[in-house]
């Protein structure tokens, strides 16, 4: 098994939550290892510019919006990535939401809110899909978890609640689905810039002790997610099941920094 087991020619991906943050960055990634695409999220906009750069790149993509707290828009998406490519070998599950809170005032309706997106959501894409790949008898699964599926994060527990348990869902289906040819494992991302944190990390005190904790000192870009996944899709990996694989700049590892 040489190094082209990491390249994804012929492959069809559909990345749900792909036209932002860290899921564009790994819809990006698995495109340059050879793979067709579909970005896919809930806003037209969002896809249409996702889907193009897919393309940009010399891969296939589709323009389909979804909605992870609706069955039938996952379904749509799988139907019309079968229609154009015949099949879908691999799953990326990054759509994901979290609320900042007290524990103790946190209204329920938020915490299934976020249970809702983060955890059932990654479950009916995987239901959706998975029936497609175990009827191949081939499919690779990637979902999101979190650094705080393993430690706690100040005042977001219904995030790190959730994150535990995709962790948990991700072992469960691999137990479940591997022995027939389909393969689930996690990604779980440390601190990565984006758009929507570069407050929070640059002008907070929870920002400067995120990049304390984290003996690379600096936080990730999210373009280095995508070897991960790339890793994770691929044949490279086709003896890999049930692994949660953190990409933190060891921030797991850390203790005493300084």
């Amino acid at each position: 098994m040489g190094y082209s087991a990491l390249e994804l020619n012929d492959k069809v991906a559909v990345v749900i939550g792909g036209t932002s943050g860290i899921g564009r960055a790994i819809a990006h990634g698995l495109a340059e290892a050879g793979a067709d695409v579909v970005p896919t999220s809930r806003r037209e906009e969002q896809v249409e510019a996702a889907a193009k750069e897919i393309e940009q790149r010399g891969r296939r993509s589709l323009r389909i919006t979804s909605d992870v707290a609706d069955r039938d828009s996952l379904q749509r998406v799988l139907d019309e990535a079968i229609k154009a490519f015949g099949k879908v070998d691999i799953l990326v599950n990054s759509a994901g939401r979290t609320k900042r809170a007290s524990t103790l005032d946190f209204a329920e309706a938020d915490w299934n809110d976020i249970l809702e997106t983060n955890l059932t959501g990654t479950l009916r894409a995987c239901q959706v899909f998975g029936r497609h790949m175990l009827e191949r008898e081939y499919g690779r699964i990637i979902n999101i978890a979190s650094l705080s599926t393993f430690v706690a994060l100040y005042e977001v527990a219904a995030y790190a609640a959730s994150k535990a348990a995709v962790a948990s869902l991700t072992k469960s289906l691999a137990v479940e689905w591997g022995a027939r040819g389909v393969c689930t494992n996690a990604i779980a991302p440390g601190v990565f810039r984006t758009a929507l944190n570069e407050k929070l990390l640059d002008e907070t005190e929870r920002g400067r002790e995120f990049l304390l904790r984290t003996p690379m000192k600096r936080f990730g870009n999210v373009e280095e997610l995508a070897g991960a996944a790339v890793f994770l899709a691929s044949d490279a990996a086709r003896f890999v099941n049930g692994e949660v694989l953190v990409v933190d700049g060891g921030f797991l590892a850390s203790g005493v920094n300084q």
